[in-house]
Formats: C-alpha cells, sequence, structure tokens
C-alpha cells in the first residue's frame, strides 16, 4: 500500500491578473535555474524566491511548498510530452511506421536538450510521483498512444497492442533517460535514434505479420 500522502502539490490559486502572472512565471522560471544548478536535495522555496526576486510569501499564494513548484514543473513537462506524441502520432498524412521513427528522433533530441532540468526532476519525483495528481496528468497520453497502435497493428488483439504500447513507452523513456546522461552531438543522436527506430518497427511488423 503507498504511503499516505499529505503533502498538497496543486497550486493554490491560478494568476488572474498580468502582474500575477508574470509573479507565477518568474517563479517558475527561477525554480528551473535552481533545479538544474542545485539539484533535488538543495532545491528550497526560499532559493527559488530569492533567485525570482519575490518574497517567500508571494510565492506561497501560488504555490504551498517546494513539491508544489515541483510538480508544475513536471506536469508542464508531462504535458509538453503529451503534446509532442499529439503532434506527432495523430499525423495521419504519414504512415504509422514513419510517424514512429519522427517520434524516437524528436523525443531523443528533446530529452538530450533538457537532461539537466529531466534529471533532476526525476530526483524531486518521490515527492509527488504517488499523488493522484500526477498520475492523471501522466494518463492524459494513453488515449494518443492507444489510438496510434490500433492504426499500426489493426489485426492484432487489444492486449498484443497494450503490450507493443507499453513496451515502446518504456523503451522511449528508459533508454532516453540513459542516454541523454552524457553530452551528445547532433551526429550521435541521429545515429543512435535511426537504431532504436529500426529496433522498434521491427518489432511492429513482426507483429503485423503474427
Amino acid at each position: 500500500m503507498p504511503p499516505r500522502r499529505n503533502t498538497q502539490i496543486a497550486s493554490r490559486k491560478q494568476p488572474r491578473q498580468a502582474r500575477s502572472t508574470e509573479l507565477v512565471t518568474a517563479v517558475l522560471q527561477a525554480a528551473v535555474q535552481v533545479l538544474a544548478e542545485e539539484g533535488a536535495p538543495r532545491f528550497t522555496t526560499a532559493r527559488v524566491a530569492e533567485r525570482a526576486g519575490v518574497s517567500v510569501g508571494s510565492l506561497y499564494q501560488y504555490f504551498p511548498n517546494k513539491a508544489a513548484i515541483l510538480f508544475r514543473l513536471q506536469s508542464d513537462e508531462w504535458r509538453r510530452t503529451t503534446e509532442l506524441l499529439r503532434a506527432i502520432l495523430e499525423d495521419r498524412a504519414r504512415p504509422p511506421f514513419e510517424r514512429l521513427r519522427i517520434l524516437v528522433h524528436t523525443f531523443l533530441r528533446s530529452e538530450c536538450e533538457e537532461a539537466a532540468i529531466r534529471g533532476a526532476l526525476n530526483d524531486a519525483a518521490p515527492l509527488y510521483r504517488d499523488a493522484p495528481e500526477a498520475q492523471e496528468v501522466k494518463a492524459a497520453g494513453q488515449g494518443i498512444v492507444d489510438a496510434f497502435m490500433r492504426e499500426a497493428l489493426p489485426a492484432a488483439s487489444d492486449a498484443t497492442r497494450a503490450l507493443a504500447g507499453g513496451l515502446i513507452a518504456s523503451t522511449l523513456g528508459a533508454v532516453g533517460k540513459q542516454f541523454s546522461e552524457a553530452p551528445r552531438c547532433d551526429e550521435e543522436i541521429d545515429i543512435y535514434a535511426d537504431a532504436m527506430a529500426d529496433m522498434l518497427v521491427a518489432y511492429l511488423e513482426r507483429l503485423g505479420r503474427a
């Protein structure tokens, strides 16, 4: 049974005026900088407020604690990933396997470009990963993957498509994290992405023939 969660991670309120929006934007930008430079263990609301040039009291109007700030950064990243999935996997002007290749290249490049902040957010994940809010945000992209798998494997069973979709998502996440831990040039990213795409496409092609 997961531990009981008492920490509030949802934002206290949404900014409604331009000045409030600017404050929240400044806090989030400062949070990214503090997280990238200091890492999750030294991430505090006081450091974020100081970097943003606002009082801790002003920060607390929108974020009740550091977990809420980190969750906002992570949920924003999850939403960007969901929109990335949607833009690529729902582009029916391209064949499914071509879309998958584009997704692999785009995802790996994104992982490498944002490796520092993603790594720090992963370190901070115990603060919010079991929260219902986190599960809701992470689940948002599942329908996109499911629809793509139905198109890519029209004759396969639901169980086979679910397995394949989960394997692809898990592989992208795990490999992207490992690959981006070291600095990579464009050529390295392209070579690795081509090899990974070849592997995933071959897997789906085999399932399609079964």
